[in-house]
């Protein structure tokens, strides 16, 4: 992909955060690589998501250093480029504190696999991370540690991190990831919300990864 359309890429799906109901006021990010270069676009910190054009957006080298735009890169930054760094088969990422994905965050607890879409998206529960300071690559190394094969993950007492084979997939995971939180979270309120068996799980998620869609 060609930087500059990666960049209109990035920027245009920032869109979808706020749009979403993901984040509040400047919070949260995406991040997008380029597979041919392995640079990365990333949003600037603390600019308002309607502020946000192509050019503002941060472009990066995975060692950090910063190639293109006049803007400092999101706070969040090492925690990207180390994902990036250890997940060959990532291109996108984003981060949200979106309410209901961040409130299991809160209280330590992981999204059980109770939902066919969550079966289908993630293929098991959405996983809970340790909790680990924001600024440097502790995030990063502990959204590996704990990740596993799911496409999100639950930081305690921070947020939701997603990863994607481009930067629409890990929107896409984003909003999912609320979705379902939010759907699990009322039916707490009614009651015990039911397990899948996990062979059950497993073939909702095969058909759904080699026979949903065009």
């Amino acid at each position: 992909m060609r930087l500059e359309s990666l960049r209109e890429e990035v920027c245009s799906l920032h869109a979808e955060l706020p749009g979403n109901h993901l984040v509040a006021w400047t919070s949260g990010n995406i991040s997008g690589r380029d597979p041919q270069t392995g640079l990365v676009v990333i949003k600037p910190s603390g600019v308002l998501y309607p502020d946000l054009t192509p050019d503002k957006m941060v472009v990066l080298d995975l060692n950090g250093k910063v190639v293109g735009g006049a803007l400092k890169p999101s706070s969040d930054t090492a925690t990207h480029l180390y994902i990036y760094r250890e997940r060959s088969d990532v291109n996108g990422i984003v981060h949200t504190h979106s309410t209901f994905a961040t409130a299991f965050a809160a209280v330590g607890k992981s999204i059980p696999p109770v939902l066919t879409a969550i079966c289908d998206e993630f293929g098991g529960e959405i996983p809970l991370g340790g909790f680990a300071l924001i600024g440097d690559e502790a995030i990063g190394k502990e959204v590996i540690r704990s990740i596993g094969k799911s496409h999100a993950i639950l930081m305690q007492n921070h947020g939701v991190f997603t990863v994607g084979k481009d930067a629409k997939a890990a929107v896409k995971a984003a909003v999912m990831v609320e979705d379902a939180a939010r759907t699990v979270y009322y039916a707490m309120q009614l009651g015990e919300p039911i397990p899948i068996p996990a062979e059950m799980v497993a073939r909702l998620h095969k058909r759904y990864t080699e026979q949903y869609g065009q």
